[in-house]
């Protein structure tokens, strides 16, 4: 449905339109997993704790958004948490071993994202590998390079005051809540991705090629060249979210980000994009963000081990796909 037709739709059927959809539904679940955690434990929504949720939210949240894109492409990168372990780590290696400049470094890590996900995107669409395969093999690749060239030690990250440490891990006060710069880079990249998917050309042509590749190749969509770029996006923001948490906690570890790839596409999934491809909401992903933000903490609090984290994430993932599913069968006979 185009949003010009969406925009024609009476009032009445737009907001049932709304109450159907994924997100909607994300946002209902997630609106009732943050007062079940309120009400057993007061202190989850104290500044201190809402605090320590929105320091760690915009890293993983700015995978996700490059995740959400690829996905409603109908392609998905297990390389991710590899890639956000290596960038940072890369990084402080030129700057202490090298003697580069922090900001030559830093362009210099980005590059090598761009080079990862420009070899994943032409392998998948030049040699018709799927996603699956050939992201499991980067993880492989890029966390084993990580290792190697640490050789499995962290290394000490920039701790200098300057502008790169403001621009990615600077700190700001408001009333009692402290925020990181990170957050206002979220908020930017999710702006700038709700335009691109919902209102620009590109993201008829993403949602296109995920719905029917052949079909949207045939209308002129330049369906492996778009394929590649959003590798190499999704890629680029999974290393710049690594060179954030490297500067925010002053260390660059080869094995951080170890897992997130799955922790993303779960937050991506269970916000509403199909992993199928051809429906992806940039405002579900945020949600689906906060929800698993809000279940690692709340879980915390209310003293269940850290380890059944996996079981809840696993039953929420496993419920939001049926409800989804339920949802576009109303959608369809509706």
């Amino acid at each position: 449905m185009t949003i010009a037709a969406e925009d024609e739709m009476p009032v009445g059927k737009r907001r049932s339109s709304l109450m159907r959809s994924p997100q909607f539904s994300s946002l209902v679940i997630l609106i009732v997993l943050l007062a079940v955690f309120a009400i057993a434990d007061a202190n989850f929504l104290s500044p201190l704790n809402i605090s320590n949720m929105m320091a760690f939210l915009p890293e993983l949240g700015i995978i996700a958004l490059g995740m959400t894109l690829l996905l409603t492409a109908g392609e998905f990168d297990l390389s991710v948490g590899a890639v956000f372990g290596l960038a940072p780590v890369v990084v402080m290696l030129l700057v202490q071993n090298g003697g580069v400049d922090i900001g030559v470094a830093l362009l210099a890590g980005l590059l090598l994202c761009i080079a990862i996900g420009a070899i994943n995107g032409l392998i998948v669409t030049k040699i018709g590998i799927s996603s699956f395969l050939v992201t499991l093999s980067m993880l492989l690749v890029v966390r084993g390079a990580a290792l190697y060239i640490t050789q499995g030690f962290p290394l000490k990250s920039w701790d200098q005051p300057g502008f790169f440490v403001t621009l990615l891990a600077g700190s700001f006060n408001v009333g009692s809540f402290r925020f990181y710069t990170s957050l206002w880079w979220f908020i930017g990249l999710s702006l700038l991705a709700i335009y691109v998917l919902r209102y620009a050309k590109l993201g008829n042509w993403i949602s296109a090629i995920g719905s029917n590749r052949n079909a949207a190749v045939a209308r002129g969509v330049p369906a492996d060249a778009v394929k590649v770029w959003l590798f190499i996006l999704t890629s680029v923001l999974a290393g710049l979210a690594g060179m954030i948490s490297a500067f925010r906690i002053s260390a660059a570890s080869p094995v951080a980000g170890t897992g997130y790839e799955l922790e993303v596409i779960a937050m991506v999934v269970v916000g509403g994009t199909a992993l199928t491809g051809g429906r992806g909401t940039i405002l579900g992903t945020i949600v689906g963000a906060l929800m698993l933000r809000a279940i690692r903490n709340g879980i915390v609090l209310i003293g269940v081990p850290g380890l059944a984290y996996n079981i809840f994430v696993g039953v929420i993932i496993l419920a939001m796909l049926i409800l989804h599913a339920l949802l576009q069968k109303n959608a369809a006979r509706g």
